[in-house]
């Protein structure tokens, strides 16, 4: 009921008619809800959230094709209302399944930003959870273990964050427009505040929505931990500098390298960027490594394609 444009009412009609038979699909679902009471807006926002996960993983799928989904449950509504029987002597419901046409899942980073769209929060894990191996050379410290030292008497710490808001505010005395912008990191949230001169030379990069580094100065007084911002950088540009590799340990067996390749495809970086490389068991005992030409942005929508890919084992910086 928490999700977005969803409400009470809607998830108690819906538990009603569940009763103590689960759901077994999308079309026993659509063939057993009352239309009036979940409309087209509450079936695309429980998509993006994860709520039908257990039958159907695709959310992208659902979410788009919600029309689709909704005219079959109105059609079955209507027979059921009217009392017809179906044509084959059978369940309305099984007479005619909406088809979905196939769409590629969101996965990543767009799978996460759907649920904050729709949730509020990040629910199923946070889009900088791929880079933590690669933030942590760059030696970055998350807000929990920032707080904690900050109230120790560290001061100046290099931090990393998506901006989930900004809002800016001119200053009574000067006029100046300063901000304050809250990160999100995979331990928690924090606020920063960017003074005039901070946000003048930043502005451009705190886009809510967008990865950032950013180094800031800690001040601990009265139980209390404030963070005020010195300068940022977009994360994408500054990991993806060339130290960087990646090798994409897939089965040999399952592997499939067309999505493979269309994953790699969007990634491509010419100039910059880091390598990757294949490694794939021959026979349990020896592997064979195959790296690929060009370099590549080994952000995380790239991360969360891989790991969605066929055949992918593990991912591995390098």
């Amino acid at each position: 009921a928490a999700v977005k444009k969803v409400g009470q009412a809607a998830m108690q009609a819906l538990v009603a008619t569940r009763g103590t038979s689960s759901f077994e699909d999308l079309s026993d679902l659509a063939a057993r809800i009352d239309p009036k009471q979940l409309n087209r807006m509450q079936l695309e926002n429980l998509a993006r959230a994860g709520a039908f996960d257990s039958f159907h993983s695709n959310r992208r799928q659902l979410f788009e094709q919600a029309d689709t989904l909704m005219a079959y449950c109105q059609s079955v509504a209507a027979e059921r209302a009217s009392s017809q029987v179906s044509l084959f002597g059978g369940d309305q419901a099984g007479a005619a399944r909406p088809r979905l046409k196939p769409v590629e899942p969101w996965v990543g980073p767009e799978k996460l930003d759907q649920e904050l769209a729709a949730v509020g929060f990040y629910l199923s894990g946070h889009p900088l959870e791929d880079m933590a191996p690669a933030l942590k050379r760059k030696r970055v410290t998350f807000v929990a273990e920032a707080t904690a030292l900050a109230e120790s008497g560290h001061e100046a710490f290099l931090m990393a964050g998506v901006v989930r808001r900004r809002q800016e505010r001119a200053s009574a005395r000067s006029g100046e427009k300063f901000a304050f912008v809250t990160f999100s990191d995979p331990t928690g949230e924090f606020e920063c505040l960017f003074p005039p001169e901070q946000l003048r030379k930043c502005r451009e990069v705190l886009e809510v929505g967008a990865s950032i580094m950013v180094k800031v100065r800690a001040k601990s007084a009265d139980g209390e931990v404030r963070f005020f911002g010195d300068d940022a950088s977009r994360l994408d540009t500054l990991l993806d500098d060339g130290a960087m590799g990646l090798r994409i340990h897939v089965s040999a067996k399952t592997a499939d390298a067309e999505a493979l390749r269309t994953r790699l495809e969007k990634a491509k970086s010419p100039g910059k960027g880091g390598e990757v490389s294949l490694v794939a068991s021959l026979d349990g005992r020896r592997e064979v490594e195959l790296k690929l030409p060009g370099r590549y942005r080994l952000d995380g929508a790239l991360r969360g394609a891989l790991k969605s890919a066929p055949g992918v084992v593990l991912l591995e910086d390098a």
